[in-house]
């Protein structure tokens, strides 16, 4: 459950914890309030990344202005998600990786194997792009997403 404390008495200073309310954001209309989905970020000028939106994080979405959304998860895509992907014209772009077919380990981080193909791409050195990619992944860094990253070759086209 996420909660959020607001001011009560004027007071802004947080000492006096009997002066602060704390309210379930769920329970305020999120025309208001505006929360990014799990590890958001900007990656690049008109793209983004961030962990699995729900339901209280379409509001922000709506404000990027989004035009389509990649999802790199072999299972069906929600709903409700769609429902606000369609009042927003925005286009999915599923690429669901299934790990049958390639393995547990392989590329545990997906959307932290994307970015860091895109890094290299933009000729980002290795130890930034390494860096960048364990900020996100956090316990879900893997060797073998390292390995592949290095391995990827960009003189190459698909």
């Amino acid at each position: 459950m996420v909660f959020h404390a607001i001011e009560v008495d004027g007071e802004s200073s947080g000492e006096n914890r009997d002066d602060m309310t704390v309210v379930d954001l769920k329970e305020r209309s999120s025309d208001h309030l505006h929360i990014p989905p799990f590890n958001f970020a900007v990656v690049d000028d008109g793209i983004f990344r961030s962990g699995f939106p729900d339901t209280t994080n379409l509001s922000f979405l709506k404000t990027l202005g989004l035009r389509s959304i990649i999802y790199l998860c072999p299972e069906p895509y929600p709903e409700a998600n769609l429902e606000f992907l369609n009042a927003n014209a925005i286009q999915l772009h599923q690429f669901g990786i299934e790990k049958s077919k390639v393995g547990a380990d392989l590329m545990c981080h997906r959307t932290g194997c994307l970015v860091g193909c895109l890094r290299k791409l933009q000729n980002w050195c290795l130890d930034a792009i390494y860096e960048e990619y364990k900020q996100f992944a956090g316990n879900k860094s893997r060797l073998s997403d390292q390995i592949f990253l290095q391995m990827f070759d960009i003189s190459k086209p698909p």
